[in-house]
């Protein structure tokens, strides 16, 4: 592969210092993909009504080091296509391509706007941490919608604007001082930020820590030359003056105000009479630390679970992967603890008692909330309230093809 000529100067940046930081191995993703319910939770997040299939067409755009490889080795049945504008990111792949004898995987380097150039249309485009660095992600956006075929989801990931308030500031006093990439003002900036306060906006999104704050792992926050950050207003403006329909959050529960600490205050009820969108403002005003947003979005109207009708009593729940049953240091009447261990949050926990982790632990991926309910002797309509949840948590997606 020939490296062309980087003008952008975030194609400069990536291809001097390329994100996420390369890695030569890949088998421990390997094994938690050999889980079936792994392809089935992740295929129905994305289309929860259609019949799963394991040989779609994929789309990785702005691939960076091991991303498009680590999704080409884990899911062998699709046709995995990457692109991405740093050359030195693609060799990184393609190192890994070779390494795992890769065949379902192409590369290209090609900036995101001149996708059409691929001559082909996608079911799945996965696109995270790239559009907020381009100079008009309206035109990126607009790039990767006319590859996708008409029932297709797009996976996008876009900075959130408050969450990313210490990275900000960061990158000003960086460009105040014109402080450069050169190892050592790399070593300089590390030392100034070990001694951050620990109530600066940047030590918080670090969770109050500053061991986190090394300079060489932050490059690309602090140093990166171009990138911009969305309120949830905002980023449904841009969903939708791009003709695009919101499906749903990656991970939802920390966008409603039914899950965590905030559902126990008064204000609970008051959230939950507002409109959707509404709701997800509200929460990332009141959570403050929400850096990144992980959303899916698609050509029409999303076919999300609904519970209103008994055709719920039909859908197949799965098990999201990260899932776990904590039983140790319970609260007081529980028998078990459910956690999705990629929430970022540490109040977004579901307390659940003996009858319910009895129901939580006949999920197979494979029988419908109707048989699960027969199978453990579970009331029906506390079954409704109960797998709701689930799904409300991060904890289950559900197959919807055969209700």
């Amino acid at each position: 592969m020939k490296p062309k000529t980087v003008a952008d100067p975030v194609g400069e940046f990536y291809t001097n210092h390329p994100y996420p930081p390369p890695l030569e191995n890949l088998d421990r993703a390997r094994e938690m993909w050999e889980d079936q319910n792994v392809h089935r939770a992740e295929y129905h997040l994305f289309w929860p009504h259609k019949e799963y299939r394991a040989d779609f067409d994929v789309l990785i755009a702005g691939c960076g080091t091991w991303q498009a490889a680590k999704f080409a080795l884990c899911h062998p049945g699709a046709r995995v296509t990457a692109i991405d504008i740093s050359p030195t990111s693609l060799n990184h792949t393609e190192a890994l391509k070779q390494k795992y004898d890769l065949s379902n995987l192409e590369t290209r380097q090609l900036p995101i706007e001149s996708v059409s150039e691929l001559d082909h249309r996608f079911d799945l485009v996965i696109s995270t941490g790239v559009l907020h660095h381009l100079v008009d992600p309206d035109a990126g956006l607009r790039a990767l919608k006319s590859v996708l075929t008409d029932d297709g989801v797009m996976y996008l990931m876009l900075y959130a604007q408050y969450g990313r308030t210490g990275v900000y500031m960061l990158q000003d006093y960086c460009r105040r001082l014109s402080v450069g990439t050169s190892p050592q003002e790399i070593n300089d900036l590390t030392r100034a930020l070990g001694v951050l306060s620990q109530h600066h906006p940047l030590v918080l999104m670090m969770r109050g820590s500053r061991d986190g704050l090394d300079a060489n792992a932050l490059i690309d926050a602090v140093l990166n030359p171009r990138d911009r950050a969305y309120s949830v207003p905002q980023l449904f403006e841009f969903i939708e003056r791009n003709e695009l329909k919101f499906a749903r959050w990656y991970w939802q529960a920390t966008y409603l105000p039914l899950c965590g600490a905030i559902s126990d205050t008064p204000h609970a009820s008051r959230l939950a009479a507002l409109p959707e969108r509404d709701q997800y403002t509200q929460m990332e005003l009141w959570r403050g630390l929400i850096t990144n947003h992980d959303f899916v979005v698609q050509q029409s109207d999303a076919k999300n679970p609904s519970f209103d009708a008994e055709e719920y009593l039909g859908y197949v729940p799965i098990r999201r992967a990260w899932t776990m049953c904590v039983q140790e240091d319970l609260p007081e009447g529980a028998a078990g603890v459910l956690l999705n261990r990629t929430h970022l949050f540490d109040d977004l926990f579901f307390p659940i008692n003996q009858e319910e982790k009895q129901v939580y632990e006949a999920i197979d991926g494979h029988r419908n909330i109707s048989e699960i309910v027969e199978t453990v002797k579970y009331s029906s309509p506390v079954a409704r309230d109960f797998f709701e949840k689930l799904w409300w948590y991060d904890q289950v997606v559900f197959d919807m093809s055969r209700g």
